[in-house]
């Protein structure tokens, strides 16, 4: 969603999605991981869908993707919630997508440490 009111839609969406996740969904499902950000949400114009960004810091993969299945599988209520909490005449419908961007960062930096501790070695 383009424009100011979208940005700002886009923000209080984000804002209070990380709410939900952060007290009622934890109280709901304690196996959580530990870190879930809401790193970006991207709502339709018309207001019927938004895609939710997430990134889950979890060291066990199998805990990361549990955690993530729990996610997409309450989609539903954390709609639910926001619908108390946000006043618009209809909340989107939510898709939670895993964004893996912080971790490909991480990544691309621990390569770039280790090309210039090659170039330390050589010369």
């Amino acid at each position: 969603m383009k424009g100011l009111r979208g940005e700002r839609l886009a923000s209080q969406f984000r804002e209070e999605i990380y709410n939900v996740i952060s007290v009622k969904l934890r109280n709901r499902y304690p196996s959580l991981s530990a870190i879930i950000s809401v790193t970006q949400a991207d709502v339709a114009p018309d207001l019927k869908t938004a895609k939710v960004y997430v990134s889950i810091y979890d060291p066990d993969a199998a805990r990361k993707d549990a955690s993530f299945e729990i996610l997409k599988q309450n989609a539903g209520f954390v709609r639910h919630e926001l619908s108390k909490v946000l006043h618009l005449r209809t909340v989107p419908e939510l898709t939670f997508i895993l964004d893996e961007s912080m971790a490909y960062g991480a990544r691309i930096d621990r390569i770039i440490e280790s090309l210039e501790s090659q170039d330390d070695k050589d010369e």
